[in-house]
């Protein structure tokens, strides 16, 4: 592997408000493109999606399990059907829903888990989303994805359209930079995105968590002349083993970081699979420990939680000893 590449990070905005642009570009083309909410266009940023496509939305209310349902039964008569929820709620009161009506039943419901993660900061951990990837990779024939930038974003919204499986998309809140202008850095769901490449350590990370990591990974370059790979684990399931053994093989150590529980999350699939097949590089799962987490911002959060550009350097020196 080479040096790091110098990132070329430039403003964007939410991926929610890309989400919604590009639903509203496919549902121009495609009348069976539908989005069913709960109570959360406004929050899910479908308020333009509703003026422009009035036949194209369905409220259901505060009823989440209703919501899957719905989106179940519309999705197996052949709609293309995006159930937009906060995450903390779809995933967890509605769960069932999506394990039978969804999973089981094999409806290619494209589910839209919002203001994911602390998101929410200060209104704690009943409405923080830190429990759905460990949830949703126990139940079969389920993809999970996280993009990280407006990039990924639009990219995972138009392949999921086409796509005829469930699926998984999980966004935050804030506005998101692009990670890299170049467009030869193509995204395909089931395939890391490798951002920055480097021969010292592997920081290997998933939605929100990718830019801290690349911030992580220039100033360890600059500060440190270390040199990093970073990661866009965008697709936590499934995973790209391929690019986790080739990282692997390449690197001194490894880092994974997310906006999830270190329980059952992208860190303990990678740990998983680099342990059965005996890589022995160091190694640390980067997440929120298994406590209630403190009141505060999503930044003071992550902060306090080390998933940060603070944060990673540390950990990333640790790893390497120095």
């Amino acid at each position: 592997m080479g040096t790091v590449v110098e990132s070329q990070v430039v403003n964007g905005v939410a991926n929610l408000e890309v989400f919604s642009n590009t639903l509203q570009e496919l549902a121009q083309r495609d009348r069976d493109i539908l989005a069913v909410t709960s109570d959360s266009r406004g929050s899910g940023k479908l308020v333009p999606f509703g003026q422009k496509f009035p036949d194209q939305i369905i409220e259901i209310g505060i009823a989440e399990q209703n919501l899957v349902g719905v989106a179940a039964g519309l999705a197996s008569a052949g709609k293309k059907v995006f159930a937009v929820s906060p995450a903390c709620f779809l995933t967890a009161r509605a769960l069932e829903q999506i394990k039978n009506d969804v999973a089981y039943s094999d409806n290619p419901v494209k589910l839209i888990g919002i203001s994911a993660g602390v998101s929410y900061g200060a209104l704690g951990s009943t409405h923080h989303s830190l429990h759905d990837y460990a949830v949703l990779r126990a139940i079969n024939n389920m993809i999970i994805v996280a993009p990280a930038d407006n990039f990924e974003t639009q990219q995972a919204i138009k392949q999921a359209a086409e796509l005829n499986k469930p699926i998984y998309l999980r966004f935050g809140k804030k506005p998101m930079p692009l990670l890299t202008n170049d467009e030869s850095n193509s995204f395909q769901l089931g395939k890391g995105r490798v951002i920055t490449e480097g021969e010292d350590i592997a920081i290997i990370a998933t939605g929100e968590a990718v830019l801290p990591a690349l911030q992580a990974a220039e100033k360890l370059k600059s500060s440190h002349g270390l040199n990093a790979t970073v990661v866009s684990m965008h697709t936590i399931k499934p995973l790209d083993y391929a690019l986790l053994k080739q990282v692997a093989a390449n690197t001194k150590a490894l880092l994974t970081v997310e906006e999830h529980s270190v329980y059952g999350g992208l860190g303990e699939a990678c740990a998983s699979y680099l342990l059965e097949n005996r890589y022995s590089n160091p190694f640390k799962i980067m997440g929120i420990p298994d406590e209630y987490t403190v009141t505060g911002s999503q930044a003071e959060i992550m902060n306090h939680y080390g998933i940060s550009e603070a944060g990673i350097i540390a950990a990333s020196l640790d790893l390497l000893n120095l």
